[in-house]
């Protein structure tokens, strides 16, 4: 069993800056790719930020340059800086990771989501 948790987020002014983080804990081999995702109300998931295991970044448009991922390997953990934050960034984010568990079976895994809230 593979699990995801996260934490942080909460609720800020425009303008400031939040983080998250997610753990990934349970029967793993190998993790992967890592990401955020943000899901906000009446609207479809989107992808924020991903990392790969060797480092390299992707980010969507509208985050770039405000946003930064990062990952922690010995510690199975990956963050996501928030920094600059406007009201549209609102919505619960999500932690996605491609684990290989220690059966070799690889499959994606995503946490509980978190609530982030910018008020203007």
């Amino acid at each position: 069993q593979v699990q995801l948790v996260e934490s942080g987020g909460g609720s800020v002014q425009a303008g400031e800056s939040l983080s998250v983080s997610c753990a990934a804990s349970g029967n793993i081999l190998r993790i992967n790719d890592m990401g955020w995702h943000r899901q906000a109300p009446g609207k479809q998931r989107e992808m924020v930020a991903s990392i790969r295991s060797d480092g390299s970044t992707n980010y969507a448009d509208s985050v770039r340059g405000r946003f930064t991922i990062s990952r922690d390997n010995a510690k199975n953990t990956v963050y996501l800086q928030m920094n600059s934050l406007k009201p549209e960034d609102t919505a619960v984010y999500y932690c996605e990771a491609i684990i290989t568990t220690r059966f070799y079976v690889t499959r994606d895994y995503w946490g509980q989501g978190t609530q982030v809230t910018i008020s203007s």
